[in-house]
């Protein structure tokens, strides 16, 4: 196909986040808008029209949309419960699929993804982005190159500050707030797994065995929405269930070990914390940090000496290593969302679709990495018991050839 026309359903903060990322595409067309909200489908509608001089269909009834004969794909940045739901249906209809980041609701439902997709082999990609960010693929290409050794453990967070997102739940009309109201459990893990698991080549020859999770205590959102701070006041007496800090814990079949933490009801900067740790060297996100073993000289064991001298070294790394997409990203690029990396994941579904290639995140790590999200709620109910993770592959991961994200 010459171009690619893409329905977008799901309008809300990511849904008109990504319009202009789509719209940078020069060969996508977004044709179609459905929410379940007028008001946004005609805002979104507005902007379609501005930016591209197009008349895009307009639908408040996804079955309306998928029943549109002039899609080539279908953008799904919805509700977190709706993903799973939606992306079967389009993958049922032979419409490719790109379906945004979130966690599972059951364990079935990652399943039935699975099922859907061999069934009818209609392609689907997790659009993790920050499978795409820059330390995240400096991280993936000094793996393959053998830098850090054997790799032996890693660790990753997803630490933003939301209580005001959360909170505004009502009036934004946001999924985040039933959601932290009704459940305790890792609900956003794969913004650190995601790359975790690549750099690991998780359903590539390796796979999750093991997790187990506990959670704080709930008090960071109550808090908060008794004070000044939080423009909803029929908040101030409700019952938040999620805790505020979730530690989660896996253990994968090559031994390594993975550890996440969520935080996102406390005040914090935001950070992946992204940590890579082997046997020849490691990195770390939040230091913008790369050590090979036998570089760090011993004296500087002062730790202010020894932050000055090494902490920020990775940039001499990237240079050497990072794909040339980000050596020579533009600031038209950056500007379209997560400094860069959305316009990478894009491309990469793209080309994927256009050129028949499998695509870099598929429906293994889709639902591996969704699974997280019901395991963790089940383990923390029985006060971190670990939970078996299943193999959604049935047992291809052994002899799948690895498929980066990019070619490194």
């Amino acid at each position: 196909m010459e171009r690619v026309r893409v329905g977008f359903v799901g309008l809300g903060q990511r849904g008109k986040g990504m319009l202009d990322t789509f719209l940078a595409v020069p060969d996508v067309d977004v044709v179609a808008v459905c929410d379940v909200y007028a008001d946004r489908v005609d805002s979104i509608a507005s902007t379609i029209k501005e930016k591209r001089g197009m008349e895009a269909r307009k639908y408040t009834d996804f079955n309306l949309l998928l029943e549109d004969k002039e899609l080539d794909a279908i953008y799904i940045a919805t509700s977190w419960e709706a993903h799973i739901d939606q992306a079967i249906m389009c993958m049922k209809k032979g419409i490719p699929c790109a379906m945004e980041v979130a966690g599972a609701y059951s364990i079935k439902d990652c399943w039935r993804l699975v099922k859907a997709y061999e069934k009818t082999k209609t392609p689907i990609m997790m659009m993790e982005n920050c499978c795409y960010d820059k330390f995240e693929l400096l991280c993936t290409a000094l793996a393959r190159k053998g830098v850090f050794g054997e790799i032996v453990y890693c660790h990753g967070a997803y630490t933003h500050d939301l209580r005001k997102e959360i909170l505004g739940g009502n009036v934004n009309r946001h999924y985040r707030l039933r959601n932290y109201i009704a459940r305790n459990c890792e609900n956003y893990p794969t913004h650190e797994l995601g790359p975790i698991a690549k750099i690991l080549n998780i359903n590539r020859g390796n796979r999750m065995v093991y997790v187990s999770s506990v959670a704080s205590k709930s008090k960071g959102l109550s808090e908060y929405a008794k004070s000044d701070a939080c423009e909803d006041k029929t908040l101030k007496d409700v019952t938040f269930k999620q805790g505020d800090v979730v530690s989660t814990n896996i253990i994968c079949e090559n031994g390594e070990t993975i550890t996440m933490t969520l935080n996102t009801s406390l005040p914090a900067h935001y950070s992946r914390e992204i940590q890579v740790k082997g046997t020849k060297g490691c990195a770390d996100m939040d230091t913008n940090m790369v050590l090979e073993d036998g570089s760090i000289d011993e004296s500087h064991w002062n730790p202010a000496e020894f932050n000055k001298i090494y902490f920020g070294n990775a940039e001499k790394y990237y240079e050497e290593y990072l794909p040339s997409f980000w050596k020579n990203i533009t600031q038209e690029e950056i500007s379209l969302g997560h400094g860069g990396m959305d316009i990478f994941l894009v491309r990469a579904f793209i080309e994927c679709l256009k050129n028949g290639e499998e695509m870099p995140i598929d429906v293994y790590d889709a639902a591996a990495w969704y699974s997280i999200t019901p395991l963790s709620e089940k383990s923390i109910k029985h006060h971190g018991k670990p939970y078996k993770i299943p193999d959604f592959t049935r047992g291809k991961y052994k002899n799948r050839p690895s498929k980066d994200v990019i070619k490194l």
